[in-house]
């Protein structure tokens, strides 16, 4: 049996790649070309001007990666504009500038290698850029690189020229690097985060120096009010939690707007704030509980510490600062600061009593990840995660709910992320974990709390892994994490003869503990 069991542990943690492989091939279309994401250096009047981003089309020459090694050429207007006949003004040697709409891509782009230009700028008539497929059964060769740009960009270059300018553009392709090391870090503090709300107790426990009775009074009274706070999740409440949970993502989806982004930083804040205001009051009275001694009356709340209210003007400071300055290039830092002392707050309130509930949550989230990754486009045109991850039609405004960290090598900018979910789900079974080695008296090589962080560790290299697979299609975490957790757990306890008791335990009923070398 132990043999048997353990076979299956190659299974669980690499299943998840063959998923995305067959969601790679299957995401393959008819046009062979690999799409770039490129640059639009421009010199307006031979004074360098705004540089703007671009994608090429599925058809069409490709682009070079470096900027010398290609040509800057001027921007001329098709007329028509929307370059479906041929073009009655000179193109020869330009950029041709084409508006969407009326006739197929391959067909604009026909037209102006007919007029001699050098390459396509397509114009969108919105603020995202979109794939340009090839036309159906479209066999036509195009000798020239064709890129679409956003309206707001198409606008600018445009402006210019009706102003009499002469405006001049060269494309040119960098390519994003294999590895990123912001990833490293995002890897960093997610599996810190996870680590450290399962240690929370232990870091956070009173010196035994301080003396017995005061210490074992202190104590006690914690672990009093801290159980009337804790909230034991069961099979029922799990399930629920998942419905709810894809409830509100849905309505999330149809019904964003800035002002209900706005409820949810808000909230976020308020939930930053309690987090936050927890982890340094309760990490300082640990290490120094004379700093809670001086008090201070005040109405309607009554007596509260001073050193509490304190941490808590702080924090309240450092929240409000966040939301003010949460579109600048620094916010994230305020962003995972709040984040993270929010899940180590919410992992010491919630937790899981045995594998059962634990195999039910981590069951329901696994398909919930992956039916609104990848499934729900089938349904509603759009991933409906990935629309709401990203704020889509919010005005700007982006979900709170994730630790982000900026690419640092990455000459196109922008964040790695990951969301809250994708750590606390997996960190409701650590923490279970590291309490039933606690309360059975296993060692750290004997118990499934290092085990399970490995696990998870390695869960987060298989997500990035898959990212880099499917050439950053967003990757449903917990697709990885959760056979590299769960999995891992169910495979060791079978080995160790520990399932069942695993699967029926029981923290507040009395047993005898286990021995450390079980």
């Amino acid at each position: 049996m132990p043999s048997s069991s353990f076979s299956l542990f190659p299974f669980a943690v690499t299943f998840p790649l063959f998923f995305a492989f067959i969601a790679t091939a299957a995401d393959s279309s008819s046009c062979n070309n690999q799409i770039q994401m490129i640059k639009v250096q421009n010199w307006i009047d031979g004074k360098e001007g705004d540089l703007y981003n671009g994608m090429t089309a599925k058809f069409g020459t490709s682009l070079p990666e470096k900027a010398d090694k290609t040509l800057r050429a001027p921007a001329v207007p098709s007329k028509p504009l929307d370059c479906c006949a041929a073009s009655t003004t000179k193109l020869t040697g330009s950029v041709a500038l084409c508006v969407r709409g009326t006739c197929d891509f391959t067909t604009k782009a026909s037209f102006a290698v007919s007029g001699g230009a050098t390459s396509v700028l397509m114009i969108n008539d919105s603020e995202d850029v979109f794939e340009i497929q090839c036309s159906n059964d479209s066999k036509v060769d195009i000798p020239i690189p064709v890129v679409e740009v956003t309206k707001s960009t198409g606008d600018a270059l445009n402006n210019f020229i009706t102003l009499g300018k002469k405006v001049e553009i060269l494309l040119y392709a960098p390519t994003r690097p294999i590895v990123d090391y912001s990833v490293g870090f995002l890897w960093l503090m997610s599996v810190g985060t996870l680590t450290c709300a399962s240690l929370w107790p232990d870091i956070t426990a009173r010196d035994e120096d301080e003396g017995y009775e005061c210490s074992n009074k202190g104590s006690s009274n914690a672990e009093k009010e801290n159980s009337e706070d804790i909230v034991n999740i069961d099979v029922k409440g799990a399930i629920v939690f998942v419905i709810t949970a894809s409830t509100f993502l849905l309505l999330l989806f149809f019904f964003m707007s800035s002002w209900f982004i706005w409820v949810l930083i808000v909230l976020f804040c308020i939930g930053g704030i309690e987090g936050m205001h927890t982890c340094i009051v309760s990490l300082t009275l640990s290490k120094c509980p004379s700093c809670g001694q001086k008090t201070l009356s005040l109405p309607v709340v009554g007596e509260v510490s001073v050193f509490s209210l304190v941490v808590l003007l702080l924090c309240v400071a450092f929240a409000v600062a966040w939301a003010a300055t949460r579109k600048s290039s620094f916010s994230w830092f305020g962003q995972d600061a709040l984040g993270i002392c929010l899940m180590i707050t919410v992992l010491q309130l919630a937790r899981l009593p045995n594998i059962k509930v634990a195999t039910v949550l981590l069951c329901c989230a696994f398909v919930y990840d992956i039916f609104w990754v990848f499934i729900s486009p089938k349904i509603f045109q759009k991933s409906v995660m990935i629309t709401v991850a990203k704020g889509d039609n919010a005005g700007g405004e982006a979900i709170p709910m994730l630790l982000r960290f900026p690419r640092l090598t990455d000459p196109w900018g922008g964040y790695d992320m990951i969301g809250f979910g994708d750590i606390l789900f997996p960190g409701l079974l650590v923490s279970f974990a590291r309490r039933f080695d606690k309360e059975t008296n296993k060692g750290i090589l004997g118990g499934y709390f290092l085990w399970l962080v490995i696990g998870y560790a390695m869960g987060l290299c298989f997500t990035y892994m898959g990212l880099y697979m499917m050439k950053g299609h967003g990757q449903p975490a917990l697709l990885y994490l959760v056979p590299c957790t769960l999995g891992v757990t169910v495979i060791l306890a079978l080995i160790r003869g520990d399932l069942k008791t695993l699967w029926s335990y029981n923290p507040d009923s009395p047993s005898p503990r286990a021995d450390s070398d079980a």
